[in-house]
This record gives C-alpha cells, sequence and structure tokens, in this order.
C-alpha cells in the first residue's frame, strides 16, 4: 500500500516536470528548472531504467543546452512535413481533435478553481501536456490541505489520462526524430506506472486507433480504385480471349 501523503511532493516533481517537457511555449525559460528535477529524479528514481533516462537528458542538457531540446520539440509536435505526435485523448477516442474527452475534461476542470490560461497553453484542455499540468495543480492543492481535490485526481487518471497515455507514450519512444525525447517517453512511462498502484487503476489493454475521417477517405478511395482496375483487368483478360464482342 502506497503512503499517499508522503509521495505528493515526488508527484508533483513529477508532473510539473513531465508538463514543462511537453507543454508548447515560446518562452525563453521554458525549460527552467528542468535540470534541478532530473538531477533528483536521477538520484532517487522510480526505477533503474528512468533514473538512467533521467542521467542522459541530464546530459542532453548539459552538452547542447535547452535549445536541444526546442528543435526536437518542433520537430515531433509541430514539424510541417512528415507525422507528428498527436496528444489529445479525444484524437485517441474517437479520430477527432476537441470531441467527447474535451467536455469531459472541461467538466473536471469546472468543479475546480483551476482555469486554461489561454497565453500559456495554446492546446485544448484534453491534451496530455495540459493534463499533466491540471493534476500538477492538483497535487499542489491536494498537498495544501484541500482533499477535495483527491477525487478528481483519481478520476482524471482513471477515465481521461490512462486511456490513451500509453499511445503518446508509444508515438513519443517510437518517432524517427525523437532522441532525447525517448527518454522523457522513458521517464512519462515509469510515472504512469507508479500513478496506476497509487490510483489503484489497472493499465489498459492496447485498442485498435480510430481513423480519421481523411483516413477513411483515404481507405474508400482506394478500395475504390482497387474495384475499377479489377474490373479493367477482368475486360482485358476477356478480350485477349476472344470472349469480347466483335
Amino acid at each position: 500500500m502506497i503512503d499517499k501523503t508522503s509521495t505528493n511532493k515526488a508527484r508533483a516533481l513529477y508532473y510539473g516536470l513531465l508538463s514543462k517537457l511537453l507543454v508548447y511555449s515560446t518562452a525563453t525559460d521554458r525549460f527552467a528548472g528542468v535540470d534541478d528535477a532530473l538531477a533528483i529524479i536521477g538520484t532517487n528514481p522510480l526505477d533503474d531504467h528512468s533514473g538512467a533516462a533521467a542521467q542522459r537528458l541530464l546530459l542532453v542538457l548539459d552538452t547542447h543546452g535547452t535549445e536541444a531540446l526546442t528543435q526536437e520539440y518542433d520537430a515531433l509536435f509541430h514539424a510541417f512535413v512528415g507525422k507528428v505526435i498527436r496528444t489529445s485523448a479525444s484524437y485517441y477516442d474517437e479520430g477527432i481533435e476537441a470531441g467527447k474527452k474535451l467536455v469531459e475534461v472541461r467538466g473536471f476542470i469546472a468543479k475546480t478553481k483551476i482555469r486554461r490560461n489561454e497565453a500559456t497553453f495554446k492546446d485544448n484542455e484534453d491534451t496530455l501536456p495540459f493534463l499533466l499540468s491540471f493534476m500538477h495543480e492538483l497535487v499542489e492543492l491536494s498537498s495544501a490541505g484541500h482533499k477535495e481535490y483527491d477525487t478528481i485526481q483519481h478520476c482524471l487518471f482513471e477515465q481521461i489520462i490512462n486511456p490513451f497515455v500509453d499511445d503518446v507514450i508509444e508515438g513519443l519512444f517510437n518517432h524517427d526524430k525523437s532522441d532525447a525525447y525517448k527518454e522523457v517517453a522513458i521517464l512519462l512511462n515509469a510515472f504512469m506506472e507508479f500513478e496506476r498502484l497509487y490510483f489503484e487503476v489497472p493499465k489498459l489493454p492496447k485498442k485498435e486507433a480510430k481513423k480519421t475521417k481523411q483516413e477513411l477517405a483515404d481507405e474508400q478511395e482506394m478500395q475504390r480504385r482497387a474495384a475499377n482496375k479489377a474490373k479493367r483487368d477482368a475486360q482485358s483478360s476477356a478480350c485477349e480471349s476472344g470472349a469480347c464482342g466483335m
């Protein structure tokens, strides 16, 4: 059994670190404090893999500075060409952005004093970066004595974060432009496993991703072209065998 009171400080550290690494920002100090948090995690990790990841990520910062993270972040999440990593719960639930999960998250937010700062958060409230920041605030409030936010934390994790976070982790780890952010994926994965233990919520089996309207349209077009080609090939074969009309 996890002592939830004593672990909230560590949980706040992880949520704060991960949100800084994943939230889109143009601020020059967007990664301020990341090195200090990584140093703490590197010496007191959740497991050996995440401890090593924290050390490797800290080495990247020491060697190349935060600009390396900024450039890689843009290539992963905001590239104009190539595959980008989707981070919204609605996308993984329905194959669309700003779907039912966004409405659900806004319902949770309405029960708190926390509101999205549109100057800081450009993406919707059901994106993982915002959810990590939201959870960070909830953990801090709970630690300050506002225990009414404990239930919201549990529900937000179980109903919103847990069903799709593994898809984001997989995309982050396997993306061909991911280098330093592979380490972020390892840290995020280890912490999400801890949170499942904390909330006593099971890891969900992987489900097939919902296809977007464009993907469905492309698939239908490919099927139509394949059917037309098969028809033409059949007619051509019939003519070659002399079965065509004279």
